[in-house]
This record gives C-alpha cells, sequence and structure tokens, in this order.
C-alpha cells in the first residue's frame, strides 16, 4: 500500500494489528489481511489511487454483504469498509476504513465525542509509511476484544507515554465506561 498511495495528496495510515506492530517494533502474530484507514473527505481520491483494482463496500455494514463500490460513488455514513483487492480473482488483501474529520480533527465514526487532532494520528515506521497512533488503535479494538486484542493491548501498554494513556482511557470512560483495560495498572 505505501507504493500504491506513495504520491498520494491526502493522509493514510497502515490500521489494525500491522500498525500496532509497527509500533511495538515486532510482529505478534499472522495477518489475513491490511488495514488501512483514509479519511472519508478523501474518498474520490482514494479511488483514483486504486483505479483498476476490485473495490467493494460492506453494505450494511456488520453483515458481511458487499457489493461494488462505483468509481465516484460517495459513501456516506454508515457506510465505512471497503473490501479491495488487485483483480476480481484475486484474495481479498486490503480493508479500507473510512473515519470522519472536521477542519483538522480526527472525529471517531463511532463516537463523535471521541477526538484528536489529525496530525496526531500519525506514526511513521522507518521507511515512512505511515501508521494510526496506537492509542486510536486500541480505542478501536476495545469494542469488541478478542484474543489478539489482548496480545495487543499488552505490547502495548509499556510503550505509551503519559499522553497516550490519558487519551485512551478518556475515549474509553467516554464510550465504554466499564471495559476491563481501563483497570489495568497504568
Amino acid at each position: 500500500m505505501a507504493e500504491v498511495f506513495k504520491q498520494a495528496s491526502f493522509p493514510w495510515w497502515i490500521a489494525g494489528g500491522r500498525a500496532i506492530e509497527l509500533f511495538v517494533g515486532r510482529e505478534l502474530r499472522t495477518h489475513g489481511d491490511l488495514d488501512v484507514l483514509v479519511l472519508r473527505r478523501d474518498q474520490t481520491r482514494v479511488q483514483e489511487c486504486l483505479s483498476g483494482w476490485d473495490l467493494h463496500i460492506a453494505d450494511p455494514p456488520g453483515t458481511h454483504k458487499l457489493r461494488a463500490w462505483g468509481f465516484g460513488e460517495i459513501l456516506e455514513e454508515p457506510l465505512h469498509d471497503i473490501w479491495c483487492r488487485r483483480t476480481p480473482d484475486a484474495p481479498w488483501s486490503v480493508q479500507l476504513m473510512l473515519d470522519d474529520a472536521v477542519g483538522e480533527e480526527w472525529v471517531s465514526r463511532r463516537d463523535r465525542r471521541v477526538r484528536m487532532p489529525i496530525a496526531r494520528l500519525s506514526r511513521f515506521a522507518a521507511d515512512g509509511t505511515p501508521y494510526l497512533a496506537p492509542e486510536v488503535q486500541l480505542f478501536y479494538k476495545a469494542k469488541h476484544t478478542r484474543e489478539k486484542d489482548e496480545v495487543d493491548f499488552d505490547a502495548v501498554l509499556p510503550l505509551l507515554d503519559r499522553d497516550q494513556r490519558a487519551w485512551l482511557l478518556a475515549a474509553l470512560r467516554a464510550t465504554q465506561p466499564e471495559h476491563p483495560w481501563r483497570k489495568r495498572p497504568q
């Protein structure tokens, strides 16, 4: 994806478990695909970068039903997951996720109270590839915590600075006040 988005004139981030691994500096598990986060407002530019790819939107979200994402089609909320593959007979390889923004502030699609300056979302791998801030990725993983999310949380927590921990705790307090991660040693 770094090569595909190399000339992109919009922000994008490696997300999901691979973003966690980029932050901790080591592989934690195998992955079936690559998650990439982009801002909803940049979706037409994303389509241009992925011209020639086979793109399908999960519609409605959470049902595992996919339909082709037509070139130039603007996806409104609640649509946010786009499955991507290089050709129609290739396996799905990228899950593209759309999030919202207001001005220069990222806004969580799950709860509009959860926000962060867009500039703070970015961390960079050694090769310059942008990836999502670990506290934001953990926030997304907290909704339906699975064993792999617990592994990610355990790997990331000791590496978060005070501001990152405070942001994650505040986001969880606002959205999931009883989440067990809020009770873990800080």
